[in-house]
């Protein structure tokens, strides 16, 4: 596989934001916006299309691609690479958030045409896909939790978009609080790796955990991550803040709820799936977790009479 696609993936998003916000002070023209805002997602998603069709020609055993760029940070035999994996999960979630966030961002392209700050909208949709993108395709957890922050901060934006109005403002900042006690227990789970195991690269993080994580570390390092998970997916008691998130525009709903930011906590106990091996008190909390949810959820969504809730209480259910 092509490490400079991986690369490309990440980053053309980032670039897209990064023009919109250099274009000057004024509006620029909406071919413009809409040429930089959804071309920029439309290249990500080409290049992640063709990493796919790359690993289909490769063997089980060959289908990881791990890139890096520079070294980070090397501090007492901690090693912190800016390191991409490319693996058939990360491949699975890239081609959702570039292709079904292609296709909302063109959407929003005649959506949007009646609002204001159309460039502030496409500026903040590109940063929030880039950070997604940053979430599930960083080798290490240091990276991963760079990225896990920097969508609750895109969704505070876009959450917010209409600041004005003090229903959205409110929405955002419960969406960016209870997202920052989610990666409160990320943090700490890492610290605790860190100690325990000597390093955050995931794949040595996986490898090192049967040994390294002895007693009740993996049941609470299982915890912490649950918290973190369950607060991006909206999990119970950390769900409110979803159908509240219905006050920003239409397009900010479809990219959080579609497939990219709730599906992040499901990725996020995926990934670590070793270390839940290792805590089966946790599994099984995740399990009723998740059964509660549902049926609280889909509860709820029977009474609703926005539309809008009623798809945002089905997301919390379904997720």
């Amino acid at each position: 596989m092509t490490p400079a696609l991986a690369w490309i993936t990440l980053l053309a998003p980032l670039a897209g934001m990064l023009l919109l916000v250099a274009s000057g002070g004024r509006e620029p023209s909406r071919g413009f916006t809409r040429l930089v805002g959804v071309g920029s997602v439309a290249v990500s998603f080409a290049c992640a299309l063709a990493l796919f069709l790359q690993m289909l020609g490769k063997d089980d055993h060959e289908r990881a691609l791990v890139s890096t760029a520079w070294r980070w940070a090397d501090l007492e035999g901690l090693r912190i690479d800016l390191s991409l994996l490319v693996d058939p999960l990360s491949m699975m979630m890239m081609l959702v958030i570039t292709g079904v966030g292609s296709l909302i961002v063109l959407y929003s392209t005649e959506y949007m045409g009646h609002d204001r700050d159309y460039r502030r909208f496409f500026a903040e949709m590109d940063f929030f896909i880039f950070a997604m993108l940053l979430l599930v395709m960083a080798a290490n957890f240091v990276f991963l939790i760079v990225g896990w922050a920097f969508v609750g901060l895109a969704s505070y934006l876009l959450i917010g978009f209409y600041y004005d109005k003090p229903s959205a403002v409110a929405a955002a900042k419960k969406a960016f609080v209870i997202n920052v006690f989610g990666d409160v227990g990320l943090v700490l789970a890492a610290f605790i790796l860190v100690r325990q195991l000597g390093t955050l690269d995931s794949a040595e993080v996986f490898q090192r955990a049967p040994q390294g994580l002895t007693g009740d570390l993996p049941e609470w390092v299982a915890l912490l991550l649950f918290i973190g998970a369950a607060a991006k997916s909206a999990q119970i008691p950390l769900h409110t803040w979803l159908p509240d998130a219905m006050e920003g525009p239409t397009p900010v709903s479809a990219l959080i709820h579609a497939a990219t930011m709730v599906t992040a906590g499901v990725y996020l106990i995926v990934r670590t799936n070793v270390i839940f091996e290792l805590a089966p008190v946790m599994s099984d909390a995740v399990a009723i977790v998740g059964a509660v949810t549902l049926f609280v959820a889909a509860t709820i969504a029977t009474v609703q009479e926005d539309i809008k809730r009623v798809l945002a209480w089905s997301t919390v259910s379904q997720i």
